[in-house]
């Protein structure tokens, strides 16, 4: 059986979304994973443990488990600390594939840290590496606002030598393989467009009654929509002020009109409330709208699909994004999307068929599009099925058939001698012993 190492050091595919360090690469990860164990490889997903008390192996479905190894605190930890015990990660990581005597055909990481991982296994195992970044340092470095929101140099030097080292990079969309070329000097014959992907068992049209029902939703009430990370990359503060001047506008909606905002830890005490969250509680205080911002914390993924549902409009304010899983899965679900123009979301959302892109960091272009979709039900419903049609096109079994043939490809063209090592059976899943 084919085996393949899928490394996401510094978060786990199973941790609930809206977490700090937890977002759309978890889903990727785990999604993907999925789909390759159902087409008949076998996945080991490995990733830092956060809690001693917790099964070192974890199913994750058909021929795929996520692996716990000790790497620093087993605790929640920053992810800029993680790098500090990239070597112990690694040295356990090439101890368990000791004691379990498996040998791995493929290398596919996630995020820098996973990438420093991979690049000592290329030199243990002389095994093939793909690596995916899902965020760049230095384009989160041009979007910071602040000191505090800039990544260490020591990211952007890895990113640099990961992209130099790797035998396959994989970007999300033309943007992003244009810039790890501009920013990074990345070889562009290295570089594989390769989309995210939607789990359209999952994210799908939902009768409206049904997602209001499961929600508790009182009839007839309008939601906007968002799903992330609490941080200033998201662009939460932008949506919150847009919100203030839909309201300012449109003063008959206030009564029934919520905006939602799915993640982060919103009732922990002030010692312990992360700063972004107190920020942007203080912010709907001031703008007089907190009977109308709502904070629901994290939520486990089974439940989104119903809230994209319900939602008259789900938001995707993001400074900088590599994809937008967020925006494909609302589309996904028959929800027209309002974003910003930046990143992979100008290639997720069709301007003005699937929703609108608006400009960054512009909370009026924000609430005129927001206006438009509150107040016209029936360019909110063409939107909406022009966006689960849209999304189709990414279903998981599609975009792992490219992941597919990028494993081929890489092992057939970069070190075709490691396919061959197990069986020939093995090797001629891929075709690289044809």
């Amino acid at each position: 059986m084919y085996r393949l190492a899928m490394l996401s050091v510094h978060t786990c595919p199973k941790a609930a979304l809206g977490g700090k360090e937890t977002g759309g690469m978890n889903v990727y990860v785990r999604d993907l994973s999925r789909e390759l164990g159902r087409r008949g490889f076998t996945v080991d997903v490995f990733t830092r443990s956060q809690d001693p008390d917790a099964p070192r192996i974890v199913d994750l479905g058909p021929n795929a488990r996520v692996i716990h190894l000790r790497a620093g605190p087993e605790a929640p930890y920053d992810k800029n600390l993680v790098h500090n015990h990239i070597d112990e990660f690694t040295d356990n990581l090439l101890e368990f594939a000791r004691r379990e005597d498996v040998a791995y055909h493929v290398v596919h990481s996630h995020y820098w840290l996973s990438g420093l991982v991979a690049r000592r296994l290329r030199r243990e195992w002389n095994t093939p590496v793909m690596h995916m970044f899902h965020t760049l340092g230095k384009l989160k470095n041009r979007v910071a606002k602040s000191e505090a929101d800039l990544e260490a140099p020591v990211r952007v030097e890895s990113e640099r030598e990961i992209i130099n080292s790797v035998d396959r990079l994989v970007a999300a969309n033309p943007l992003e393989k244009a810039q790890m070329i501009w920013l990074y000097g990345a070889d562009p014959t290295k570089i594989e467009v390769i989309p995210c992907g939607v789990d359209l068992e999952l994210f799908y049209p939902r009768a409206r009654s049904e997602a209001e029902a499961y929600l508790d939703m009182p009839v007839h009430h309008k939601m906007v929509l968002f799903v992330g990370r609490v941080e200033p990359l998201k662009g939460i503060d932008v949506l919150i002020e847009a919100m203030a001047l839909v309201l300012e506008k449109h003063t008959d909606l206030r009564d029934d009109i919520c905006l939602c905002v799915i993640g982060g830890e919103p009732d922990a005490d002030a010692a312990n409330m992360d700063r972004e969250m107190a920020r942007l509680q203080d912010m709907r205080e001031t703008l007089g709208i907190a009977d109308v911002v709502t904070f629901l914390g994290k939520r486990e993924q089974v439940a989104l699909p119903f809230h994209y549902s319900a939602a008259e409009v789900c938001v995707v304010p993001s400074h900088y994004e590599s994809f937008g899983m967020v925006a494909l899965e609302a589309m996904a679900c028959g929800t027209p999307v309002v974003a910003s123009r930046v990143g992979g979301l100008t290639f997720t959302v069709q301007d003005g068929s699937t929703g609108f892109l608006v400009p960054n960091d512009d909370p009026k272009a924000l609430a005129e599009k927001l206006s438009l979709l509150l107040t016209d039900g029936a360019m909110r419903q063409e939107m909406g099925q022009r966006a689960a049609t849209h999304a189709k096109r990414y279903g998981w079994p599609i975009v792992a058939g490219q992941v597919v043939a990028a494993y081929r490809d890489l092992v057939t063209r970069a070190l075709p001698q490691v396919c061959c090592r197990d069986s020939r059976d093995a090797a001629t899943t891929m075709g690289c012993c044809e």
